[in-house]
């Protein structure tokens, strides 16, 4: 059985989620209060020493961390239904769209970055706000860019690792009151993808240690 260690309002679990959803992968979810700092104690830094989430246990001998890289891994190892396109180009273009917000939003933003502004420039529940609605508004744009007027997908007709980014992106935009008005593209590819019951049931607010209302 495969555990995924996870906080309910992690993105990038939430992606993981959403693939072990889609491929039918039996697992069972632990969740780590990150507010408590969980993240810190010795038991999680000897399964995951960055001290993130997501961690999958239970199918390599050493635990796998990152979302892209868990992704991989789950590709390799249940191959249907695919979320990677068969050709070189359509590989690269949805790493391309899934690092968009795995890597040039979504590390800006994570509790450990707030906690940094507060510490270091004083920043306050407002400016955190302001600096993580920014970057995803970023995003948005670059997402909005390279999606195909009509598109219910990030990239064909089929299903891609790039979806399941977008739609953890969309979480973080609405979190934090970014106005979608400007990306009518992203935006529609979006609630496509909330349709699904795979990423509907999978959403943080579903989650273990969510709050209720």
């Amino acid at each position: 059985m495969l555990i995924l260690h996870s906080y309910w309002l992690s993105l990038a679990t939430y992606r993981v989620r959403i693939a072990l959803n889609l491929k039918a992968v039996a697992f069972e979810e632990r969740p780590h209060d990150l507010t408590k700092g969980e993240q810190h104690l010795p038991d999680f830094r000897k399964l995951n020493p960055a001290g993130a989430v997501p961690a999958l246990e239970g199918g390599t001998r050493q635990p796998l961390t990152q979302s892209l890289a868990i992704l991989e891994w789950l590709e390799e190892s249940y191959p249907t239904p695919p979320l990677l396109p068969l050709d070189a180009e359509g590989r690269a273009r949805v790493r391309s769209l899934f690092l968009l917000t795995a890597s040039d939003t979504h590390p800006l933003v994570v509790p450990r970055v707030q906690a940094r502004l507060t510490k270091q420039f004083g920043s306050n529940e407002a400016t955190g706000r302001a600096w993580s609605a920014y970057w995803f508004r970023e995003g948005l744009a670059a997402f909005e860019a390279q999606l195909a007027p009509g598109a219910t997908r990030c990239h064909g007709e089929a299903l891609s690792i790039a979806d399941l980014a977008l739609a953890s992106h969309l979480i973080g935009v609405s979190r934090f009151g970014v106005d979608l008005t400007e990306f009518p593209r992203t935006a529609a590819v979006g609630a496509s993808l909330f349709a699904l019951p795979e990423f509907a049931s999978a959403h943080p607010r579903l989650q273990l240690g969510a709050p209720s209302a």
